[in-house]
């Protein structure tokens, strides 16, 4: 049985942000109630990078799926799931499993990564974990 609760929105904004003719560059799916169900939801969407880590509460578990721009000209994606340093040991556990169901519907990504601590996604640091996840980082020694 699946926890996603609502799959066609979770794959229209997964769209959205792979559009290069979109201003959305990035979404999140949530837990439904308040972050306390069992169920997962298409979340908030949109341009601003902070407003994406603006969701990243200390009690939360988000699945974000970001576009970032390496260059001029291509745009990498990355898979982030956060799991907030508040969480239970028991949700912590379920996330898991339950990243594998979005990750079904957004199986297109340069990169990974898992984070509890919002330093970790800076943005400069995302930028730069996809340039290397992508071969772009050839002369800067990274």
């Amino acid at each position: 049985m699946s926890v996603i609760q609502d799959s066609d929105d979770i794959v229209e904004l997964y769209e959205s942000v792979r559009d290069d003719n979109s201003d959305i560059t990035w979404f999140a799916c949530v837990y439904n109630h308040e972050g306390q169900g069992k169920e997962i939801v298409a979340g908030a969407s949109g341009y601003d990078y902070s407003e994406f880590l603006d969701m990243l509460t200390d009690d939360a578990r988000v699945y974000g799926y970001v576009g970032v721009p390496i260059g001029s000209t291509v745009t990498h994606f990355a898979f982030i799931t956060w799991i907030g340093p508040a969480v239970s040991p028991l949700k912590k556990a379920k996330v898991s499993t339950d990243k594998a169901f979005v990750k079904q519907l957004t199986p297109s990504f340069a990169k990974e990564i898992l984070a509890d601590n919002k330093a970790d996604l800076d943005y400069d640091k995302v930028v730069q974990m996809l340039a290397a996840a992508s071969g772009a980082a050839y002369s800067t020694g990274r």
